[in-house]
């Protein structure tokens, strides 16, 4: 599971995918629909909201928003509750890591896009504060 820490509009169309779905799942987890992925280390950040699964809907929210900018049809129904929620923290040091790691994605199956990803730009729920790589985000030598 990657949940995105980065603008929507940095992914290619599959990672753009992968993120809505993505982030479905994560929303049905939050919500206690699922048995699966409750310990996934993504979802600290939104476990430490005051209201988990408004935080994960403006989210999701913001990544239909992108989709909708695109011509694609994301149904916004799927969506518990769209929003508002409070912006949420990421660190310059996580923006810069997922950054890498979309790059390296995007030079493999969609080079026409690495332009787009030039700055690590934070997805609309997000205010960035200096710090290192987020605690919950599990560095490989694979991911950077």
């Amino acid at each position: 599971m990657r949940i995105w820490s980065l603008h929507p509009a940095l992914l290619d169309r599959q990672g753009l995918t992968a993120c809505w779905r993505e982030g479905l799942l994560a929303q049905a987890v939050l919500a206690g629909r699922t048995r699966g992925y409750k310990q996934h280390p993504q979802l600290e950040r939104f476990r430490a909201e005051s209201d988990p699964v408004a935080s994960i809907g403006a989210y999701l929210a913001g990544v239909a928003d992108e989709a909708d900018a695109r011509g694609y049809r994301y149904d916004r129904s799927r969506i518990d509750r769209p929003g508002p929620a409070a912006l949420m923290p990421v660190t310059v040091g996580q923006l810069e890591h997922e950054l890498l790691h979309l790059r390296a994605k995007l030079a493999v199956r969609s080079p026409d896009r690495l332009p787009l990803a030039a700055r690590a730009e934070p997805h609309p729920l997000f205010v960035v504060e200096p710090g290192e790589i987020a605690s919950w985000e599990r560095v490989t030598d694979a991911s950077g």
